[in-house]
């Protein structure tokens, strides 16, 4: 269970915020409670699955570290998503400099294969359109549409104007939707 620290009244500053809850113990609860979220978050803002666990726990470690800066009045959620859309960033302008060598995943054979196949095939065309969308528009589209975060907290949490928030949110949903119409009738 994660214990929210009720601030002092008094305290500004996130060392005071936080103060005498030791970092490593909560951040790690935090980090537990909302590990399926977390990966859920890094796909969607295009992290390839065989990175995930990797970025999971990298966003673990920048968690650790800024702990004491964490404002437990603020959802969890996005304070994770922030820090998670900064690592996603790093990791996409890591990997443009790399050769990509893709892993393929091993398919699971459990349960009515009809219905695997069209789930596997809805989640593939809801990432490769999740995937044409730019990464700032993107991170907005994921947390309001799907993670239902209201704009005023995506605003703080990705540091925009809550006007340009909204900005991005109409027009990743425009592309989103081309990316989706393109993406159903094309080759499959």
């Amino acid at each position: 269970m994660l214990v929210r620290v009720s601030p002092d009244p008094g305290a500004t500053g996130g060392a005071e915020r936080n103060q005498g809850f030791p970092a490593p113990e909560h951040a790690l609860q935090a980090y537990c409670l909302e590990f399926d979220y977390l990966c859920r978050s890094l796909q969607r803002l295009g992290v390839r699955q065989a990175d995930l666990e990797d970025l999971a726990h990298e966003v673990f470690l920048v968690l650790d570290r800024k702990w004491e800066d964490y404002d437990p009045r603020r959802p969890l959620r996005a304070y994770l998503f922030g820090i998670a859309f900064r690592v996603a960033a790093a990791h996409r302008r890591r990997q443009a400099r790399e050769i990509p060598g893709e892993v393929p995943d091993i398919a699971d054979t459990r349960g009515d294969l009809d219905e695997i196949l069209a789930a596997a095939e809805a989640r593939s065309v809801v990432l490769r359109a999740l995937e044409r969308i730019a990464l700032p528009r993107r991170a907005v589209f994921v947390m309001h549409d799907l993670d239902e975060t209201p704009m005023r907290v995506i605003a703080d949490t990705l540091q925009i104007p809550i006007f340009t928030a909204y900005s991005r949110l109409r027009k990743a949903r425009q592309e989103f939707e081309r990316a989706v119409t393109v993406l159903q009738k094309g080759p499959r």
